[in-house]
């Protein structure tokens, strides 16, 4: 089988609702979506979200690197040999986290495809649902209470709390919550915006209401600082912006600095790599979240298929397409009651684009 034919389109996702984290506010995205054709007409496709703050990518680096180089190195490539291509691709590109996730998605496609199955069984096939997190933005603590009983009035039962730029609201704002909604899971996301001392000060005002995590509060460096968090409180703490590559959990792991991490496929360059972290973390006894960023549906698929392939994927956060109002793909899986699954179509459940 050979790839013949590759081309892109650049889709602007505008979000209905913008929310603020610890270093910026977010009221859109731009995804790039990869089509790979085979002589063998079988179709396979990818996404790119670059985000600057967590894939080092812009938008136009991704298009660029898509003309330049993507598309004149696979052409004539059998698909099938992923890893020399992922690899070969790695030279090729200066920036290429979200880039490469795109070409290992698209790739993926078109093999499970081949062996006409969902892409989370050609992958292992572990589970056949996960439940979701759904992400409330920086709010005062009237609007968070407000969204908070919406998401659960639509059927969510864990809600990830962002937070990281005032200690004082963010712990009367996680207090007010179990007290309003005592039944939910709640978990929280500092997004770096802490010091050691204000996540300890957080985890010690909290602790009695049974945070599941606490993802992430320190600003990233070599971890050090995740793992006095670690050490000075009874709360499981997940590094995020800290796992860009395998070294990067290799370190955290070695050094026993988080209890968990939070692979994202555009953070990491793809499934591929994904499957390499978690297989470090998991020797390590460190449980996996799969998280997502502003991604269409296309991009939470691939995350999806990803945490239902492996048991020492305990967790999804993967809610980034819910506020999309342009996304064009649609019926890739089912969201139910704050549970994700998968169709039965096979690869990533594309049918039609």
């Amino acid at each position: 089988m050979k790839i013949t034919k590759v081309s892109y389109e650049r889709i602007e996702l505008s979000l209905s609702s913008p929310y603020t984290i610890a270093y910026e506010t977010v009221s859109g995205a731009t995804n790039f979506i990869l089509k790979v054709e085979t002589d063998k007409g079988l179709v396979g496709y990818g996404c790119a979200a670059p985000e600057p703050m967590v894939t080092q990518e812009t938008p136009n680096e991704v298009e660029q690197n898509i003309k330049t180089n993507i598309i004149p190195f696979l052409l004539g490539r059998n698909p099938f040999m992923l890893s020399e291509t992922l690899e070969g691709l790695k030279t090729l590109l200066s920036v290429k986290s979200s880039a490469l996730a795109m070409v290992d998605m698209a790739l993926l496609d078109i093999v499970s495809k081949k062996m006409e199955v969902p892409l989370y069984q050609f992958l292992g096939g572990y589970r056949n649902s996960i439940p979701t997190s759904i992400t409330i933005g920086i709010l005062p603590l009237e609007e968070t209470l407000k969204i908070a009983s919406e998401y659960v009035a639509q059927g969510f039962f864990i809600l990830k709390i962002k937070g990281g730029l005032s200690l004082e609201n963010d712990i009367e704002k996680m207090i007010c919550l179990h007290k309003k909604i005592p039944n939910i899971q709640l978990r929280f996301d500092g997004n770096q915006g802490y010091s050691v001392d204000d996540a300890i000060a957080f985890f010690e005002a909290t602790k009695d209401i049974g945070i599941q995590f606490l993802e992430q509060p320190t600003k990233v460096g070599n971890g050090e600082k995740l793992g006095l968090v670690s050490q000075k409180t009874n709360i499981p703490v997940m590094a995020d912006e800290g796992i860009k590559s395998l070294q990067d959990v290799f370190r955290l792991a070695q050094n026993n600095f988080v209890d968990m991490i939070n692979i994202k496929l555009m953070k990491v360059g793809g499934i591929v790599e994904g499957m390499h972290i978690n297989s470090v973390a998991k020797s390590a006894n460190i449980e996996v979240m799969v998280g997502c960023i502003d991604e269409c549906r296309l991009g939470i698929s691939a995350g999806l298929h990803f945490a239902l392939s492996r048991p020492n994927i305990k967790y999804a956060d993967l809610d980034g397409h819910l506020d999309m109002i342009n996304d064009p793909f649609k019926n890739l899986f089912k969201l139910e009651k704050g549970i994700l699954y998968p169709t039965k179509n096979p690869g990533l459940g594309v049918i039609n684009f």
